[in-house]
């Protein structure tokens, strides 16, 4: 019944309004548009974009959308249904695994402290890879922690193995690279002592190899080898070297989980605070021990891997979500059984965290309602033009961010008083609805200052037979939005931006850039000047 109950009430959190905003370039369109180039091909077995082949990542999570949108038909739900469902499933997982480890009542706060932080809750409402990515890799591991106590070690393996495979072709090989250096640190850690053996390694190895090779074995035989040696260039390019102007210092990710996971990571740094505490283990079981471990060991690889890995996105730490939800729940459950008291530092980060994020969202409404007293003192002319934009704002949508600031103190006066549990209620549950207004209510009109005005020019060329492309960045929103088709010219394809401006074109085209780089393609000989809006200009070739 409490399953039950779990998958109506993640649905609810995570499926209604999934559509309610357009896709955001870069990541979440990419992945939309090689999923509905299958759709428009026929061709599931190489991913591509703008038709020709992608070798960046393999193709389980665009298969998913792809089926997906054959249920749904072509849209912006269709594209984020798929991590909609992987969030249901991962609540489950959670109450399922602490059910076992715990008890039932752990496994439902473990599941409340997940969907009530606000990035682990956010990322099943988006179309990106990565909440299936970390659910695989999840899986993995936690199958290879059970073979040192399941009755069935093999089976155990197998499922490890299995879902290791799933998560490379999820989105590659760094799944590989994370599970061996989470095996080597436990190893070491345990003082070369584990419960894996030989075998079951070779389970692993085995049946990862199988689910792999699915895809990639397949895509070798059908097409060689090249797809798989520009793979590994591109990851190690991504390892080594700042991709796409997304640099950041060795810090970043952990500035990231600290606010960007509120307020399960206040609970987090409680437990590194209180972990050497002999009286907290006294009462656990060897297995429920060793199970920390290996959350501990998988949360600290990847914070290291990413801190060190020279390309620095968001979503790049968010495998981190899975054991620092549950160390934070594991606290969270001890708070509530009176083994510890929260200190006082713990009360007012979470007050002070709390504060500044509704403050943030209090706040926006004011940059609307004064943009034009705000724009004269902006350096930047993209962003000058992008708050442009007609987007209503009023005083009254302060009260979203107000209330979730009285919420935040209401908590924390509940926890100052030991009245724990509605604390932590109220903490909890009011970031769960905070989370729902800025996603329905404030997420569109942020997208309306940002990339709506070149969405709109794009899709006023849905069914019509022209061509469409941006000038001076790189964009996969032309391609999704314009529902573009495969072109029939050669031509296009050898150097699409040098023969669409200068080349005989067999049929019209379209361009758009950024006000900052226009000067040069307003000068442009080929070009029409058709309309610029809100920081984006259009031009036509004449």
């Amino acid at each position: 019944m409490k399953y039950l109950l779990i998958a109506i009430v993640a649905a609810l959190l995570f499926i209604p309004f999934l559509g309610a905003v357009h896709l955001f370039d870069w990541d979440e369109i990419n992945f939309a548009e090689a999923a509905r180039e299958m759709i428009v091909t026929g061709n599931y077995s190489q991913v591509q974009i703008d038709f020709a082949p992608f070798w960046e990542k393999p193709p389980l999570f665009i298969w998913m959308q792809a089926i997906s949108m054959q249920l749904f038909g072509i849209n912006d739900f269709a594209a984020r249904f798929p991590n909609a469902v992987i969030g249901i499933v991962t609540l489950l997982t959670f109450y399922h695994i602490g059910k076992k480890q715990v008890d039932e009542k752990f496994g439902l706060w473990w599941a409340l402290v997940y969907a009530g932080s606000w990035l682990p809750h956010f990322y099943f409402k988006s179309g990106i890879i990565d909440p299936t990515f970390n659910y695989f890799i999840f899986l993995a591991i936690y199958f290879a922690y059970r073979i040192g106590y399941a009755p069935k070690p093999a089976r155990m393996a197998i499922f490890s193995g299995a879902s290791l495979g799933l998560a490379v072709l999820t989105k590659g090989p760094a799944a590989i690279l994370i599970a061996v250096l989470v095996l080597i640190v436990y190893w070491i850690y345990n003082k070369f002592r584990i419960h894996i053996k030989i075998r079951h390694l070779l389970l692993i190895a085995l049946f990862a190899l199988l689910t792999t090779a699915l895809w990639f074995g397949y895509e070798i035989i059908m097409h060689g080898w090249w797809f798989v040696n520009e793979f590994v260039i591109y990851q190690w390019r991504l390892f080594s070297t700042p991709d796409a102007g997304h640099g950041g210092p060795f810090f970043y990710h952990w500035i990231v989980l600290l606010i960007g996971c509120f307020p399960a990571s206040i609970f987090l740094l409680s437990y590194i605070q209180t972990s050497r505490t002999k009286s907290i283990y006294m009462q656990q079981p060897a297995e429920a021990k060793d199970f920390k471990v290996w959350m501990w060991i998988l949360f600290w690889v990847v914070l290291l891997l990413f801190s060190i890995v020279k390309t620095k996105i968001v979503h790049y730490s968010s495998l981190c979500y899975f054991p620092l939800s549950y160390l934070a729940a594991l606290q969270v459950y001890r708070l509530l059984e009176g083994r510890f008291t929260l200190k006082g530092w713990n009360i007012s980060l979470i007050l002070f965290i709390g504060v500044v994020l509704g403050l943030a969202i209090s706040l926006l409404p004011l940059v609307g309602i004064y943009k034009n007293e705000l724009i004269p003192h902006i350096g930047d002319k993209f962003a000058k033009a992008n708050l442009q934009a007609d987007v209503s704002f009023s005083y009254g949508e302060m009260a979203y961010g107000l209330t979730y600031i009285v919420l935040v103190i209401v908590s924390c006066v509940f926890l100052f008083s030991k009245k724990v549990q509605r604390g932590l209620l109220c903490l909890f549950v009011s970031t769960i609805l905070i989370i729902q207004v800025t996603v329905l209510h404030f997420v569109p009109k942020v997208e309306r200052f940002s990339q709506n005005a070149a969405i709109e020019f794009y899709e006023q060329f849905q069914g019509k037979d022209v061509y469409v492309k941006p000038l001076s960045y790189f964009s996969y929103a032309h391609l999704y939005y314009t529902r573009k088709q495969p072109s029939t010219n050669p031509e296009y394809y050898k150097n699409k931006e040098q023969w669409l401006l200068e080349g005989r074109i067999d049929k019209p085209a379209y361009f758009i850039c950024r006000i900052t780089d226009s000067e040069p393609w307003r000068a442009h000989p080929n070009l029409e000047l058709i309309g610029e809006k809100n920081g984006f200009v259009f031009f036509k070739r004449k």
